[in-house]
């Protein structure tokens, strides 16, 4: 069996086994091509130490997904399972559902707001993808993620009010954030994004006036992200 395909192999494996939760140490099971970058591992120790960290009000406001489940998600063969995992985790009923994202070697972060509630001026529901790699063209992933997001629905429909149509039509923005400098610091960026954001997320989301004041282009300097990467030894 190629080398590239065995790695694939062993991270499904990894995940069908443990429903996405207790993962192997595997220094293989990475998506990355520079040896610099975070492989799923560390980036999911650092992830779930996030939220371990989090207040229990927090706790109330967001939930989070396995670094790994949007990948499997794409996968045929492994989509029936992932949908069943995330159906128990009850998204909708979560005012922010934090996904990271790893696809064609490259991390970004999916955040979902207010789904399950009905647009007002305090709430907007929406989903927001924060890439610190706009060159790539983030909006690329928009056709998996709308997907991704209606297969849950429909997951969850027995227990959801809401018409599937009304779901696919919830708006996917793509603010613009901090840069990297490199082909290496995405995974960093996204575990700095997902800590500042459920540090400072309103209590209501809402786009009328523009983004929430901390997301723009000089959310953070170099050397805050850097710092938060010495911290967590990254």
């Amino acid at each position: 069996m190629p080398k590239r395909k065995q790695r694939e192999v062993l991270v499904v494996d990894d995940f069908c086994a443990a429903a996405g939760t207790n993962r192997r140490r595997n220094h293989n099971s990475t998506f990355s091509k520079h040896p610099n970058t975070l492989d799923t591992d560390k980036f999911e120790c650092c992830f779930r130490n996030i939220w371990r960290d989090l207040s229990e009000d927090k706790k109330a406001s967001f939930t989070f997904m396995d670094s790994l489940w949007f990948t499997l998600y794409m996968r045929e063969s492994s989509r029936e399972k992932v949908l069943k995992w995330i159906k128990k985790e009850c998204i909708f009923s979560k005012k922010y559902v934090v996904i990271p994202i790893v696809c064609w070697s490259h991390w970004s972060l999916l955040i979902l707001c207010h789904f399950g509630e009905t647009k007002s001026k305090a709430r907007t529901p929406c989903m927001i993808l924060l890439d610190s790699l706009h060159m790539a063209n983030p909006k690329r992933l928009e056709p998996a993620i709308r997907k991704f997001v209606v297969d849950i629905y429909q997951a969850e429909a027995k227990e959801r009010p809401e018409k599937k149509w009304a779901i696919s039509q919830i708006p996917l923005l793509v603010p613009k954030v901090p840069q990297q400098r490199n082909g290496e610091d995405c995974g960093r960026f996204v575990l700095y994004f997902t800590s500042l954001f459920v540090e400072n997320a309103p209590t209501n989301f809402s786009t009328d006036d523009g983004y929430p004041y901390f997301m723009k282009e000089d959310w953070f300097r170099p050397q805050d992200l850097d710092n938060f990467c010495g911290r967590l030894r990254l």
